[in-house]
C-alpha cells in the first residue's frame, strides 16, 4: 500500500502515531465532544488534530487510553479505526447520539447497541450483506452494567445505520420515498431501537479487524413519537452517555487486567 504519510511514522488521516494513542480509545463523532470526554481522563493532553479526527491520550486507572472523533458516518468512522488499529488500539466504545424509533425510546434515554442493521454502505464494502454487524458482548455488557449502576433509564438492542440524514427525516420528499419509507416500517415491527450512523461500519470493520467494539448512544429526540404527537422534547446533552461509556470502558479495563492475572 502506498504510504500517503511519506515515512512520518504518523497515520494519514488521523495525524497520529503509536506513541500518541492508548489502546483502550473512545470514539464520538463531533470532535468538539473530544475534549468533554478527555475531561474524564487523567493527565489528558491534545495529540491530534487532523480533518475531522481529534485526538486527545490521557489515563484511566493508570491505563493509557485515548479519544479520536470519528466524524459523521460509516466512511470516515472507519478510517479512524482502520488507523487507530493499525497503531495497536484494540478496544472501542462509540459514544454518540440517535433518534428514537420505538415510542418506549424517549428523548434522554440511552441506547445500547447489540447489532446494527446494515442500510449503509460502507460495511459492504467489507463483508457480504449476509453477515451480521454485531457489537462484542463483553463491551455490551459492561455498557448495560454502567448504565443501570447510573441509574439511566436505557434500552438494549438493534439500532438502524444509513448513510442519509435526511433520508430519515423526509423521505416522503426523496425520489427513493416507495423504499425508504417500507424498510423504515419493517424495521419498526421488527424493534429496531434506535437510528444512527456510524456502528454497523464500526461493528463488521471490527469483525474484520479482530478487535472489540461496542456502542451507546443518547437519543436525543423520537420523531416516531412527534408522529403520534407524543411528548418528543429534544436533548443534545451528551455527558450521561459519556459517563455510561467511560464507566464501561474502566470496567473493561478492569476486566482485562484481572484476567492476565490468571
Amino acid at each position: 500500500m502506498i504510504d500517503y504519510a511519506q515515512g512520518t511514522n504518523k497515520q494519514y488521516h488521523i495525524g497520529v502515531g503509536k506513541e500518541d494513542i492508548g489502546e483502550y480509545i473512545i470514539l464520538p463523532g463531533d470532535p468538539k465532544r473530544c475534549e468533554k470526554i478527555a475531561k474524564y481522563f487523567d493527565n489528558a493532553v491534545l495529540v491530534g488534530d487532523s480533518r475531522e479526527y481529534v485526538t486527545y491520550t490521557g489515563y484511566i486507572d493508570n491505563t493509557k487510553v485515548s479519544v479520536t472523533s470519528t466524524g459523521i458516518g460509516g466512511p470516515s468512522a472507519s478510517i479512524a479505526l482502520e488507523e487507530l488499529v493499525a497503531l495497536g488500539a484494540h478496544t472501542f466504545i462509540r459514544v454518540g447520539t440517535c433518534g428514537g424509533m420505538q415510542t418506549d425510546v424517549k428523548s434522554g434515554d440511552i441506547v445500547i447497541a447489540t447489532s446494527a442493521i446494515r442500510f449503509e454502505g460502507t460495511s459492504k464494502e467489507y463483508a457480504p450483506i449476509e453477515f451480521p454487524a454485531v457489537s462484542n458482548l463483553d463491551i455490551t455488557n459492561a455498557l448495560i452494567k454502567s448504565a443501570k449502576k447510573l441509574k439511566q433509564p436505557h434500552h438494549y438492542g438493534v439500532v438502524q445505520c444509513k448513510d442519509s440524514f435526511y433520508g430519515q427525516h423526509k423521505p416522503k420528499a426523496l425520489p427513493n420515498s416507495q423504499e425508504l419509507l417500507r424498510k423504515w416500517e419493517a424495521w419498526i415491527k421488527l424493534g429496531a431501537l434506535a437510528s444512527e450512523m456510524e456502528s454497523a461500519a464500526l461493528f463488521v470493520v471490527a469483525s474484520y479487524l479482530k478487535v472489540r467494539v461496542g456502542a451507546c448512544f443518547l437519543v436525543v429526540a423520537n420523531q416516531e413519537r412527534e408522529r403520534l404527537g407524543l411528548d418528543n422534547p429534544q436533548v443534545h446533552d451528551t455527558d450521561m452517555a459519556i459517563k455510561v461509556g467511560i464507566d464501561a470502558l474502566r470496567e473493561i479495563i478492569r476486566q482485562d487486567s484481572a484476567n492476565l492475572l490468571k
